[in-house]
Formats: structure tokens, sequence, C-alpha cells
């Protein structure tokens, strides 16, 4: 039997941290596509991992029961990595409030139920959480607290008060940060961490064709006008990834750290701040 690293959300990010963590273990990929868990799966087995692709939609608790199930076939789920979730631009509302904020709810709740002592989960948030204004102790308790099947009747988000689908991701990635929060304490019972990581705009495959598409000149902007300069990669969220996940982080627990080359800090006290 080995440790097991679980894996949900088959792309460069969630790779680029299995990759700093996974080796000598046994690494589970789950991913709605079959086809891209299988890719994942592939370069990291042909670099030496040891890795199964696994079919998982994360929009329900069933598919996540099965896929925890499947990563105690080989072990002890001592690493958890989240890195699944669809865009404002790939989902409706209704989608991006189920996957991203449910089914992230949800995730940490059943992981969170048999992670091994000294393990450590790191869900991937974003930027755009940090963004939005704020909403108050009350939503924030509710967004963290909430029985995970009646978090989608939160008046907060229910279709009449939400603007778009920019709006429904926001409100989703607040909700992961105030939900590893609350399960960060949930998780300590058991002797384990649990962080957040809220990455800017990472270079991905989706990300160059956005680069290089009708909001592009808007992408240049935004690199221009922020203290980086440029896009991140997905080995710079990696290695805070790794920092959070090893011995070396022991004291980071229920944290959510911005990884976003100063894009936030711009947008609301640089050059990127929106004019009145």
């Amino acid at each position: 039997m080995k440790d097991v690293v679980l894996l949900t959300g088959a792309g460069q990010i969630g790779m680029a941290i299995a990759r700093r963590i996974g080796h000598g273990k046994k690494i589970i990929i789950g991913d709605k596509n079959m086809d891209n868990a299988k890719t994942i799966t592939k370069i990291m087995a042909e670099a030496g991992f040891d890795c199964e692709a696994f079919e998982c939609d994360i929009s329900s608790r069933d598919s996540i029961k099965s896929i925890i199930e499947k990563a105690q076939e080989y072990g002890e789920i001592t690493y958890f990595i989240n890195a699944a979730g669809v865009s404002p631009s790939q989902a409706p509302i209704e989608a991006i409030l189920k996957v991203d904020l449910y089914g992230t709810a949800v995730l940490l709740e059943e992981v969170g139920k048999v992670i091994k002592e000294g393990g450590s989960g790191i869900t991937i948030s974003s930027q755009s959480g940090h963004r939005m204004e704020q909403l108050g102790a009350k939503i924030d308790e509710q967004l963290a607290m909430t029985p995970t099947e009646e978090l989608l009747d939160l008046e907060v988000l229910q279709p009449e008060n939400i603007k778009d689908t920019l709006h429904a991701y926001q409100l989703a990635k607040r909700c992961n940060v105030k939900r590893v929060m609350y399960e960060a304490c949930k998780w300590a019972e058991r002797g384990a961490r649990l962080n957040s990581i809220s990455p800017g705009i990472i270079v991905t495959p989706l990300a160059l064709d956005e680069f290089n598409g009708p909001r592009g000149d808007f992408y240049k902007n935004m690199f221009a006008k922020c203290p980086s300069g440029r896009p991140g990669t997905a080995d710079e969220v990696a290695s805070v990834a790794r920092l959070l996940m090893s011995d070396e982080g022991a004291f980071f627990s229920g944290s959510d750290i911005l990884v976003d080359g100063g894009a936030t800090a711009s947008f609301f006290y640089g050059k990127l701040r929106p004019s009145d």
C-alpha cells in the first residue's frame, strides 16, 4: 500500500503540483473529461510517476465518493489537490455554481472524512474572488458553514441576485476561500491541513487561446499595468503549493495565498483601478 495523491482537475496547474509532491506515491487523476485525465496521466507516467486516470464529475457527490473509493484501493489519501472547475467563458451561471461552488464544497467535505493524519490538501481558487465587493460577515459565514446540500439555496446565490457568469464565478471563488477556512477546522480533528491558492492569469492552452483571441488586448493591457508585467506559470503556483503541503508549511492551515503578480493590488490601488 502507498500514500495516495488525489488530484481532481486534469490541467496544467494540477499536474504541476502533483509532479512536485507525487514521487513514490500513487496518483489518482480525476476529470469529467476522461480524455483530459488520460492525457495528463500519460505525460506523468512517461516522466516516471505512478498514475491512474479516473472519470470524476465534482458536481456529483456520488462521483466524488467513487473516486475517493478508487484512491483508497491503493492506500490512504495523504495529499489532495483540487484544480477542477469551469470558467465564466465556459459555462452558464448554474453550472459554475454547481461545479465551482457546490462541487468544491462537497470535495472538501468528503475528502476531509478520510484524509490521512498528517495529510494536506490544496484547492485552487482564483484572484477573481478577491476583486468583488465585500459581502459582509453574515454572508461570509453562510458561504463557509451552510450544509453542502443547502448551499445553492442561499439567497445570495439565487439567479435574480447574480448579474452574469463572471459574478457567479466570483461568488464561487469567494465561497471556496471561506469554505477552506471552515473545513480546515474539521480537517484538523484528523491531524490534517487544508489551504487554498488564488492564482491570477496563468499560461495554459486555454489562456493562450484567450490571449490570441478577441479579448487579447484586454489581457495585454492587464499584464502591462500589473506589477509583474506578465502572466504567471503553473510551476509558479506549484512552488507555493509545495510549500503549503510540506512540513515546512506546517503552520499554514485555513489560509488562502494570492498568486497573481500583483494584479489584484493594481486593480484596487494601481494602474488597473477602474475609473469612476
